[in-house]
């Protein structure tokens, strides 16, 4: 009898230690199944808040940090040239002194202002699309170049025609308005002719479409070769299977027509 009961209760501890085990294996599980779950949702959450910049735009070597959301890219500049300009200070490393022909074979004629530094942000669309209702381009910043300097229309102050200040063009064919912001109403000749070519891309607009040189394949681009926009739709070495992009040409409107091809972004300081 004693021997039936300890048999039992050896049998009885048998199974009880089976069952801890076995619910000691099945929670572990559970436990690994949890972190395994928590780990894989938390990678899915960085990787969609988190966007690689596509590689065209470190060509924009003058910016001074691009990031991406997915939907726009942001990219800040503080505008100034990387090349000597008669309009910086006298006192800055990077003054030279300039004279004679400039843009258009004007004679060049200083305006009374002076790079003073300053920070842009450029918000332009990471897939640019045509625009429904095109808007016209702004006195100001319309976009961006390879050297962080902005881009703006063929209009001077006060929606004047750019003739009345293209004198003032430095050596490069930049100048600086009131607020020393530098920029390019035209072809900016360093980079067309130091730090890239005429056929080169030189940047985008507000509306994410890139800008090219006034010449493709080896062909001088005129007004008649685009849109009203002064664009039109090729391949480039940067877009392969083609892209809208703008053409920079030597008569008005030079950079951009009549307005946005696509949705602009936002530029702010």
């Amino acid at each position: 009898m004693l021997r039936r009961i300890i048999l039992y209760r050896a049998s009885k501890n048998k199974n009880i230690n089976m069952l801890d085990s076995f619910s000691f294996v099945n929670i572990g599980f559970a436990f690994l199944c949890i972190i395994s779950c928590g780990c894989k949702k938390t990678e899915s959450v960085t990787s969609s808040s988190s966007s690689t910049v596509p590689a065209v735009y470190s060509k924009i070597y003058g910016a001074t940090s691009i990031t991406s959301d997915g939907t726009y890219i942001t990219i800040k500049s503080n505008h100034l040239p990387d090349y000597k300009s008669v309009y910086y200070p006298t006192t800055d490393s990077m003054y030279q002194s300039f004279s004679g022909i400039t843009f258009n074979g004007y004679t060049f004629s200083k305006n009374p202002n002076k790079i003073e530094l300053q920070t842009l942000t450029f918000k332009i669309p990471l897939n640019p699309q045509v625009a429904t209702t095109h808007s016209a381009t702004p006195l100001g910043p319309i976009g961006i170049s390879l050297n962080g300097v902005p881009f703006y229309n063929q209009y001077a102050g006060s929606n004047l025609p750019l003739t009345n200040e293209a004198g003032g063009f430095d050596q490069y064919w930049g100048h600086p308005q009131q607020t020393g912001q530098y920029h390019y109403h035209v072809e900016p000749l360093y980079l067309t002719t130091v730090k890239a070519t005429k056929s080169s891309l030189l940047g985008f607009l507000l509306d994410g479409f890139p800008v090219y040189g006034p010449e493709e394949n080896g062909v001088t681009i005129t007004n008649a070769m685009m849109d009203e926009y002064h664009g039109h739709t090729t391949a480039t070495p940067e877009y392969p299977n083609g892209i809208y992009h703008y053409h920079i040409t030597g008569t008005d409107p030079y950079i951009n027509g009549s307005g946005f091809y696509g949705t602009p972004g936002t530029v702010s300081q």
